[in-house]
């Protein structure tokens, strides 16, 4: 089985989420052996942005690698785990919040539209929506 990155890259649905842990250094972090779960956009999801919001996180990549890590769960969260609990910490510092109705799971505001992609170091839930810390809305402009 392949590590998460790797598994992330044969997906072919993940290419902004690798360029954004490429650019801010992660790929060690992500290759490592410890046990992650990677909420991780799709391109599409990136592609709900504008344009020039998607250009000014790789032009902030202190801000842009706070966004990566909030995207990240320490531990194998996988699919069970998330119809048992309401929030999880994320390796950014903060809380997502985890809601479930109508046979989905929200995180935050992004659906879920793919569980349990297994990995060797972890576990990726694809998700329709870019995660933002509420921190991170006045701190770096």
């Amino acid at each position: 089985m392949a590590n998460i990155l790797e598994t992330a890259s044969q997906s072919g649905d993940f290419t902004v989420l690798l360029k954004a842990i490429k650019a801010t250094e992660l790929e060690d972090t992500l290759n490592s052996e410890g046990s992650f779960t990677v909420l991780a956009p799709t391109d599409d999801a990136f592609a709900k942005l504008p344009q020039a919001e998607r250009d000014a996180l790789f032009d902030n990549l202190p801000k842009l690698k706070r966004i990566v890590l909030y995207h990240a769960v320490m531990g194998n969260v996988q699919s069970d785990d998330l119809a048992e609990i309401n929030e999880a910490p994320t390796v950014e510092g903060s809380v997502l919040a985890i809601k479930r109705g109508e046979g989905k799971i929200h995180i935050n505001d992004a659906l879920v539209t793919q569980m349990d992609i297994l990995a060797d170091n972890g576990v990726i839930h694809k998700i329709d929506t870019v995660l933002m810390p509420a921190i991170l809305e006045h701190e770096y402009d």
